[in-house]
């Protein structure tokens, strides 16, 4: 960067809102983060309240901003990040008609279904355009489904937008979408943008007016409006920029545009990809694209349950740590006393409601404890949902196709050093963990200082934040011991995964 100031990055996911401020280099100075509620009203259903998340996101920008102890006039631009499609519906005014749909809601199912009874080669049509693996949380399953099921809210609508450009809606009272979006809702990987032919294909013509403009990444859209400034105590025409999706930002942030190393997210959702400069279909009907600001790529396969599942193991577990300050202190000593292998016992880690998409396609799949016996407890237990997620882990490296050495790690399962050296001994390979905590905020935060012209592009603006921070080298002592209990655990997945 070569201008003085500073960037604010937002980053929003289904069950907390982040906000982090970035000086000229791209460093992190100060944080912020609010939980928000996903409500799951109906069995399939997730749903976040409009209102509540909007309060969330003015809370932590105001957050972040006295944490920094800077002057917010300081601020140079705000940047945009937050889980993807899903469906946020709002009418003529801006204002929303009903909570908003986020990625793991699945009540699109029946829908699906319908499609594939009438042509059974359907979900490979849509990959062949969007090159991902269809999940029932995209936006047009979910806009299909509120038009059969809610027409009459469809009637009153203006807008269809998801999670980050509803708050980029609040913030400057511009409604657009990025390429990043458009291209997965399902829509077009080459041209990274929507296609008219997966919206015929869902039936939505009609609906087509409701979907917003798409426009690049690395532009400002305009500035703060005077409510928003008010309520965030920044600036009045504080420029904000288009932003992408929270992958997008995180792969940005990370640094993450080598095509040697791959980046890996261990979050509430677990994934792992490398970067292209041109769009990759293989291998077929497996994982996600996502379109990267620059004519990039980002080919990744996903478990859609990452952190999540060790979440809901310490709550169902370790009730009595949950709320220490302390909890990942103990359960880390917890796991560290048990053996590789968790005396047996394994966990499959696909603890959501839409299944997976790798390292098959199975909408149906559950998680569950297997091998479990009386002389077992919950320190076996936890072991096993450690070692689950990094077994997933190594099955999504090897559906990728990655040979190389090095895998960078992001997300909050980033913060253990527990898990990063299971992965490391697990794969075989050296896991790095770039320096800082937020990357999907500092991802959005770089993108918009593209926008204002500090870098040639977001590649450029990525590369020079590319600072490695922990290296966890892989011990050939353990790789033995985790290869055997792999065994096991896939013996069960395949097992679990064969009756779909």
């Amino acid at each position: 960067m070569n201008k003085t100031g500073f960037l604010l990055g937002i980053d929003a996911g289904s069950s907390r809102c982040k906000a982090a401020v970035f000086d000229p280099e791209g460093r992190e100075i100060a944080t912020a983060s609010r939980p928000t509620t996903l409500l799951r009203p109906q069995p399939g259903w997730s749903e976040l309240d409009p209102e509540e998340a909007w309060s969330a996101a003015v809370a932590v920008i105001g957050e972040a901003l006295e944490n920094a102890a800077i002057d917010p006039a300081s601020i140079r631009a705000i940047g945009l990040s937050a889980a993807m499609v899903g469906a946020w519906v709002l009418d003529a005014n801006g204002e929303p008609l009903r909570h908003g749909i986020v990625w793991e809601d699945s009540r699109s199912q029946p829908i699906i279904d319908e499609m594939q009874q009438r042509d059974p080669a359907v979900m490979s049509q849509i990959f062949q355009s969007s090159g991902s693996v269809m999940q029932q949380g995209c936006t047009l399953p979910v806009l299909a489904w509120l038009k059969r099921h809610e027409p009459d809210l469809i009637k009153r609508a203006a807008h269809v937008v998801s999670y980050k450009d509803f708050l980029r809606f609040r913030l400057t009272g511009l409604i657009a979408t990025d390429r990043s979006e458009a291209s997965v809702i399902p829509g077009d990987a080459r041209s990274r943008s929507r296609g008219d032919g997966m919206i015929e294909l869902f039936d939505l013509a009609d609906c087509a007016h409701l979907l917003p403009p798409v426009r690049d990444s690395e532009e400002i859209i305009g500035g703060l409006s005077p409510r928003a400034a008010a309520l965030t105590g920044l600036p009045k025409g504080t420029p904000v920029a288009i932003g992408a999706g929270d992958v997008v930002s995180t792969v940005v942030g990370a640094g993450g545009f080598d095509t040697d190393i791959a980046t890996a997210v261990l979050g509430t959702t677990c994934l792992v990809g490398t970067c292209h400069d041109k769009p990759v279909f293989e291998p077929r009907d497996l994982g996600l694209l996502f379109s990267m600001p620059g004519d990039f790529w980002y080919r990744a396969m996903v478990n859609v349950a990452g952190t999540l599942n060790l979440d809901w193991a310490i709550g169902v577990l370790a009730p009595d740590l949950q709320h220490k300050p302390d909890c990942y202190d103990q359960v880390t000593a917890l796991v560290d006393g048990v053996e590789i292998g968790a005396g047996g016992v394994s966990f499959l880690p696909y603890l959501s409601e839409s299944g997976i998409i790798a390292p098959v396609v199975a909408p149906e799949a559950r998680a569950q404890f297997s091998g479990l016996s009386p002389v077992h407890g919950r320190d076996h237990m936890l072991r096993a949902v450690y070692e689950g997620v990094a077994f997933a882990l190594h099955d999504l490296v090897s559906a990728l196709g990655f040979e190389g050495s090095r895998i960078r790690l992001t997300g909050g399962g980033s913060q253990s050093p527990v898990w990063c050296q299971m992965i490391a001994d697990m794969l075989q390979m050296e896991v790095i963990v770039p320096a800082g905590t937020e990357f999907g905020a500092r991802g959005a935060a770089l993108i918009a200082a593209t926008a204002l012209g500090d870098f040639t592009g977001v590649r450029a603006a990525s590369i020079s934040v590319n600072a490695e921070g922990r290296r966890y080298q892989p011990s050939s002592e353990n790789a033995v011991a985790y290869r055997k209990a792999y065994e096991v655990y896939a013996r069960r997945r395949n097992a679990l995964i064969s009756g779909f």
